[in-house]
Order: structure tokens, then C-alpha cells, then sequence
């Protein structure tokens, strides 16, 4: 092969490499229940050129790629519909490792590159203030020990032992420890490469990104 060849794949490899991908950006980013505006946004990319990439009308550049499979939680070689290895579906007690950081201690409860991610998280009396989170996703959190205040929207709620919560994350939403010894819940949200400081938990800045090793 040529190394003009090598350089310039062929127009029919390029026609079966956008059949592949198109399908696959679109099914990924519905698993990830994101909308095609959100995830555009995410991406910095226009509503318009996401679906033209979603239906093989475009072809995506390498940074569009990694960009989008940050998004998606996933890797760029399930992007281009090559198989993923199996994930492992137990996550043992000891392998969860804890993390604090601005008061805060996770420990990650769920498999890694999931449509979904699962923590227990250890939330600290009075650390996150009046900061509210809107962000494109679902959430729900589990108490397991302490209350919880939990405002949406115009709403405020305490969360004893016991209680759940399931909400849409474009409602604003904050959570705080009511009692001085913090309050432990369970969580799981779906916008798995979403910062911490997207979400309800933690202090804006200065914090892991949920998703890499929290």
C-alpha cells in the first residue's frame, strides 16, 4: 500500500465507517438520557450538526468523538461500534475506596462506563451553602443514616433514614446535612461524566470529576 493509500482511506471506507458511528451516537446518547439539545450543548456543538452526525450526514472529527464520549460515559472505541470488554457486575465492599474532598467522602458504589453512576456519599453538616445545581440528567438518593434538607425548585423537604428522592436534574436542587454529625444516602445519577460541580453534591470548586475516580 501506497503511502497515499494509507493516508486517504477510500470514499466506500468512509461511507461504512459513518454507518457505523451514526447509529451508534444516537443509541449511546439515549442511553445516557440526554436530549439532542443537551447533549449538543455539552459537546459545543448546534443541535443541527449533532443530528447530522446522529444520521451519517457528517463525519465526526476526533476531538467531536472524545468529546461525546465523555458525554456518554463511554469510550470512543464503543463510539465506533467496536466491542467493549464485559464489566464486571459485582463491585465488592472492599474495592470501594474512599474519597474525600471539600468535607465530602464518596465511595463508588457502581461499575465504571455505565449509562448510570452509584455512589455512597458521607455529607457534611452545613458545607454547600446556598449553592443550587441545574443540569440536564436524573437523580435519586437513598438515606441511609442522619437527615437530609433537600430543596426543589420552590420546594423544601427533610429526608429522614429510610427516605428517597428521584427528581429531574433541570430542577434546581441543593442538599445539605441537617444534623451536625452530616448524613450518609446513597446516589445515582445518570449524566455520568457530569463534574461535581453539576451536581448536588459537593462544594463547586476544588472537587474530583464524578466519573474518572471520585
Amino acid at each position: 500500500m501506497s503511502t497515499a493509500e494509507g493516508m486517504n482511506p477510500s470514499p466506500q471506507g468512509t461511507a461504512d465507517e459513518l454507518h457505523v458511528v451514526a447509529p451508534q451516537l444516537r443509541g449511546l446518547r439515549r442511553r445516557a438520557s440526554l436530549t439532542l439539545e443537551a447533549a449538543a450543548r455539552a459537546a459545543g456543538l448546534s443541535p443541527a450538526h449533532l443530528s447530522r452526525l446522529e444520521t451519517g450526514q457528517r463525519q465526526p472529527s476526533l476531538p467531536m468523538l472524545l468529546a461525546l464520549a465523555r458525554i456518554y460515559g463511554t469510550t470512543v472505541s464503543e463510539l465506533l461500534g467496536e466491542t467493549v470488554p464485559e464489566r464486571d457486575a459485582v463491585v465488592r465492599a472492599a474495592d470501594m475506596e474512599p474519597t474525600a474532598a471539600g468535607g465530602w467522602t464518596y465511595w463508588q458504589a457502581g461499575g465504571s462506563g455505565r449509562g448510570m453512576q452509584a455512589l455512597r456519599v458521607h455529607v457534611p453538616y452545613g458545607s454547600q451553602g446556598d449553592i443550587v445545581r441545574v443540569h440536564p440528567g436524573e437523580e435519586w438518593l437513598h438515606v441511609l443514616r442522619g437527615r437530609l434538607r433537600l430543596r426543589l425548585g420552590d420546594s423544601a423537604h427533610v429526608l429522614a433514614p429510610g427516605d428517597s428522592a428521584h427528581f429531574d436534574s433541570l430542577t434546581p436542587h441543593r442538599i445539605a446535612a441537617a444534623d451536625r454529625d452530616g448524613a450518609e444516602l446513597l446516589f445515582v445519577h445518570t449524566l455520568l461524566q457530569s463534574p461535581t460541580a453539576a451536581l448536588c453534591l459537593g462544594p463547586a470548586t476544588d472537587h474530583p470529576t464524578l466519573g474518572e475516580t471520585p
